[in-house]
């Protein structure tokens, strides 16, 4: 069956009013082997794929043919880009592929069979926790693995290693491949340059909604003609000059999830106006509960933090408008953080009318000159979320955090799925707020590049504790763990 057509999509044009998403997209998914779609946010890639599914923007008028005549009627698999919006918030993981096996006729040898193929197996207590209790590769994994247990034999991964760190990225390379070899048609979208080298057979670039090129990956993917990230900073000069204050201080925090389990113990960092701190670890670790906890968006901890100098109450519903301003956190998850129905750009302007008291008027004037600062277009931002790309919506999520002026600002894997350009903005204007207006900078990130372009320290989570990075940081110094 290797080779044989399982999916395909010939001449694929779609509109939605005036804009043309997709214009004339062609492609194939063969049992047995790995379609890459690549190109920039906004390039259609989306749209392409779920087309498979037989899912379009609403209002969208469609042209051309898509066919699964060769799935022998199973459905499409679909693991999308941030698997946790199509989990079942309240269903334990065990429960979700016992009940799904039985709707597709199956029982617990499938079950354990799914398990297997994804690598879940090997996670003690994975069946007994709940969506939100997993690592992002973990909530991957188990989207793939309901798949697998719905007979499908297409199976479409939307940017299947954002947030990841490069060890888990590499066993999922090799998993689409185990799954390739068992007949598999896999259509993998991705910005992650390294995993479509690793796991693709075919490579098909969009650019402007079209398919520019075709070919095996080495034909394909050809070297960027300017850096993905800004340069490093060169090593600062010695100076007299008074160290900048510290405006975030934390010690003792110790913080668990529902029924106890232990995800952080005794974590100390401080941050300084003007300093990133670059935090890494391997999936799993802990790093987005950190942030959420200074965020005040996960108030099952203990210990102190201190914002200038000053307690900062665990939760949200505890801060006021300065507090809540002070601290903000940008999800890795960004279509998440938006409201389905009202525009983006609305969106953002109420953030600086609620945080910052500016006139509604005032605050949309600021918000479209920031966002055209990042790289977005004011008109485009006019649209719902469902009328941006992934990396639209990321731009936007920034600007809604930074319109409010805060001090302290968690980034969270935010240049994890984005394009180079836009990684590339995104980055440049952070070391820009931090260096002329002194924002202190969490960087949660597994990208070695933007860490090395934008950090001044390093710390890695593992097993819950914050240890000293192993490596000399590019600034010349050695990375330490923060004091605390």
């Amino acid at each position: 069956m290797s080779g044989s057509e399982l999916a395909a999509v010939d001449g694929l044009r779609v509109r939605v009013g005036a804009r043309v998403l997709v214009d004339g997209v062609s492609l194939r998914v063969r049992a047995g082997r790995v379609t890459a779609l690549v190109g920039p946010s906004g390039s259609g890639k989306t749209t392409t794929a779920l087309a498979l599914l037989g899912a379009y923007p609403e209002g969208a008028r469609v042209s051309g043919t898509v066919s699964l005549a060769g799935a022998g009627g199973a459905p499409v698999g679909h693991v999308p880009q941030h698997p946790g919006t199509v989990l079942n918030p309240a269903r334990r993981a065990g429960v979700l592929l016992r009940d799904l096996a039985r709707v597709h006729g199956g029982g617990p040898e499938a079950v354990r069979r799914a398990l297997h193929d994804t690598e879940l197996s090997e996670v003690d207590g994975l069946l007994r926790r709940y969506p939100h209790q997993l690592s992002g590769g973990q909530q991957q994994r188990l989207v793939l693995a309901q798949a697998l247990l719905t007979g499908a034999r297409v199976i479409v991964a939307d940017e299947p290693t954002t947030g990841q760190d490069p060890a888990t990225a590499h066993r999922l390379a090799a998993l689409f491949r185990r799954l390739a070899a068992r007949g598999t048609g896999l259509l993998l979208l991705s910005h992650d340059l390294a995993l479509v080298r690793e796991s693709a057979d075919e490579v098909v670039l969009l650019a402007d909604g079209r398919a520019v090129r075709t070919g095996p990956p080495d034909e394909v993917l050809r070297a960027p003609a300017r850096p993905a990230v800004p340069p490093v900073r060169p090593a600062p000069a010695p100076t007299s000059a008074p160290a900048a204050p510290v405006r975030l201080a934390v010690t003792g925090l110790t913080a668990r999830h529902p029924g106890g389990t232990v995800v952080l113990r005794e974590v100390g960092l401080s941050l300084r106006a003007g300093e990133c701190l670059a935090l890494t670890g391997r999936t799993g670790s802990g790093k987005t509960t950190l942030g959420r906890c200074l965020a005040g968006l996960h108030p099952r901890h203990e210990g102190t933090v201190l914002l200038d100098g000053e307690p900062l109450p665990r939760s949200v519903r505890q801060r006021g408008r300065r507090r809540l301003a002070a601290v903000q956190y940008v999800f890795q998850d960004a279509r998440s953080a938006f409201a389905d129905h009202r525009p983006v750009l609305d969106q953002v302007a109420r953030a600086a009318v609620r945080l910052r008291g500016r006139t509604p008027s005032a605050a949309g004037a600021e918000s479209e000159a920031l966002l055209a600062v990042l790289g977005l277009d004011p008109a485009k931002a006019a649209r719902p979320p469902g009328g941006l790309s992934g990396g639209e919506l990321q731009r936007a999520a920034l600007a809604r955090a930074l319109i409010v002026e805060p001090a302290v600002l968690v980034c969270d894997e935010i240049t994890a799925g984005l394009d180079a350009d836009t990684r590339a903005s995104i980055l440049a204007h952070l070391a820009d707020r931090r260096d002329r207006a002194g924002l202190a900078l969490l960087f949660v990130s597994h990208d070695p590049a933007a860490v090395d372009a934008l950090a001044d320290r390093v710390a890695t989570l593992a097993d819950g504790r914050l240890h000293p990075a192993s490596t000399a940081h590019p600034f010349g110094r050695q990375d330490t763990a923060p004091p605390g």
